[in-house]
């Protein structure tokens, strides 16, 4: 069962996926590039790439959306783009595509690295962040919301860029090295083709012809690309969706790198030759949307009978890697709560709340898709116990994704990789954060937001947004927390370098600027 939010996967038919496989191992693409086997004399270039080196990647499918402000994984995105930052060792905010910056309450100013293009061939400057972040701040969904802080942009000159913010917001720059924030070309941007096509500045372009739609997506060295050069040659993303198909494919040799389930591990053990990566990425938890005036889930005692209702750890004895948790952000992490003891599954208490609440009749639905269909039927029949009826209703990933936090639907699951407490409160809990439909906020919670931003980055900070954080659990706003690790195996046959990706809770990640062919 996959607890995390995915992209839209699209699953080929075993026969199709034989034949593209095939002509992926040892001979050419359509661009007649040869493609790497273990046999393959590979040389490096003197730019430090591997010549005709090829990296093949199973994430199980592609975005339905490569456009900045959709909700693309981030082993997609980070092959075409970059962010203005990054992060690195100890979650220290590191310049990219920003040089460098300095920032106010009332202002963040970046300098920009000088000649950097996009792969269309625009040049990335002041004009072309603009156009993204407002892209971002236009885009339904919760990246929108970190963003909305950012009142007006001003582009000072080519090279320099100012955001004019309503609010201290300390956290933006963490904001801005996150997949809520690539980089893309304002010309595909205005042409209304960055959705299908995207056109980033990162080390690997976007090559349409040696792709194949819906089972391959191949991207190549970008001539132009401003910084150290990777390894590889090519970069192969693939979409094959079930498990056991993945890992017949890694152990023939046909695929480099995939994510993986832990039930396939002892399979990989089995063969050798596999590296398996693991790192903390996955957060999930329900969200109670229909909580206005007259909502299903407007009165308190009925999200947290809800919250009481459901046993996350019945989820956790079925996934080896699953961890209950009491709230959102890990210990010694700014947001964490250490006196939030979270909703211990206790059937008595959610019926006397439900009780207390006059015993309403709760009866909606739940939208679910292929990799969570389990957990959320799960938590529908716990819920069902005490008289909150929800219907699950499965539907594919494309729908899932524009429909499960719209407002259509009282109550969602979905995961939360925000990083920063100001992040997630303005993603899902603000009266004006995108993902809370309702527009519901209650007076303490808003108090308790107000101070923390108002507090800055200042020494009372944490403290401050570590009682939003407990505001949000009382109010049961949501509950159910659990976290899993992501699970990536790699060809060590193939493929060195492989670490722990340094930017954290990102899902399906390997970091591609590190990987070399083996022998080379």
């Amino acid at each position: 069962m996959k607890t995390h939010i995915r992209l839209a996967r699209t699953a080929i038919p075993a026969t199709a996926l034989a034949l593209v496989l095939a002509s992926c191992s040892g001979t050419s693409d359509e661009t007649g590039t040869p493609e790497p086997t273990s046999e393959t004399s590979e040389t490096a270039s003197a730019s430090g790439v591997v010549a005709g080196s090829v990296l093949r990647v199973n994430w199980g499918g592609f975005p339905e959306s490569w456009a900045p402000g959709a909700e693309m994984e981030a082993g997609y995105m980070r092959v075409p783009y970059e962010n203005l930052t990054q992060l690195g060792e100890g979650g220290a905010v590191e310049p990219m595509l920003a040089a460098s910056w300095e920032q106010t309450d009332t202002a963040l100013t970046l300098t920009l690295q000088d000649g950097v293009t996009f792969h269309d061939g625009t040049p990335f400057d002041a004009e072309a962040v603009k156009a993204n972040i407002e892209l971002i701040q236009s885009t339904p969904g919760p990246y929108a919301g970190p963003f909305q802080v950012i009142t007006s942009i001003d582009v000072v000159d080519d090279l320099t860029v100012t955001f004019n913010l309503a609010q201290p917001s300390p956290s933006l720059l963490t904001t801005l090295s996150t997949r809520a924030a690539p980089m893309a070309s304002p010309a595909a941007i205005e042409a209304g083709t960055i959705a299908q096509t995207p056109v980033g500045t990162g080390p690997w372009a976007y090559d349409e012809a040696a792709s194949i739609a819906g089972t391959r997506m191949a991207f190549v060295a970008y001539d132009g690309y401003w910084d150290e050069v990777p390894a590889y040659e090519t970069v192969q993303l693939f979409a094959i969706q079930e498990d056991n198909a993945a890992t017949t494919a890694m152990i023939n040799g046909e695929i480099d790198i995939t994510d993986s389930e832990v039930d396939q591990w002892s399979t990989f053990e089995g063969a050798g030759g596999f590296q398996l990566v693991t790192y903390p990425a996955i957060r999930n938890n329900p969200m109670f949307f229909d909580r206005g005036p007259g909502g299903l889930f407007e009165d308190v005692k009925v999200r947290q009978a809800a919250c009481y209702a459901i046993d996350t750890q019945v989820v956790a004895d079925l996934e080896p890697d699953v961890t209950v948790t009491t709230q959102h952000f890990a210990e010694g992490t700014p947001g964490y709560n250490p006196e939030v003891t979270g909703y211990t599954h206790d059937l008595g208490m959610a019926e006397s709340l439900m009780a207390e609440a006059g015993s309403p009749s709760i009866s909606g639905e739940m939208m679910s898709t292929v990799f969570n269909n389990k957990q959320i039927t799960i938590y529908a029949e716990q819920m069902g116990e005490i008289g909150i009826e929800i219907a699950v209703q499965e539907a594919p990933p494309p729908q899932y994704f524009s429909e499960w936090n719209s407002g259509k639907y009282p109550i969602g699951l979905g995961s939360n990789d925000e990083l920063t407490p100001y992040d997630w409160y303005a993603s899902w809990f603000a009266a004006d954060a995108p993902g809370n439909p309702s527009g519901v906020e209650s007076d303490e919670l808003k108090a308790a937001a107000d101070a923390a931003i108002a507090a800055g980055a200042s020494e009372e900070a944490d403290a401050l947004w570590a009682e939003v954080t407990k505001v949000i659990a009382d109010e049961a706003l949501t509950c159910a927390h659990i976290a899993s690790e992501e699970q990536v195996v790699v060809n060590s046959d193939n493929v060195t370098g492989a670490d722990v990706p340094s930017q954290p809770y990102e899902t399906v990640l390997i970091n591609y600027r590190d990987l070399r062919p083996a022998g080379e």
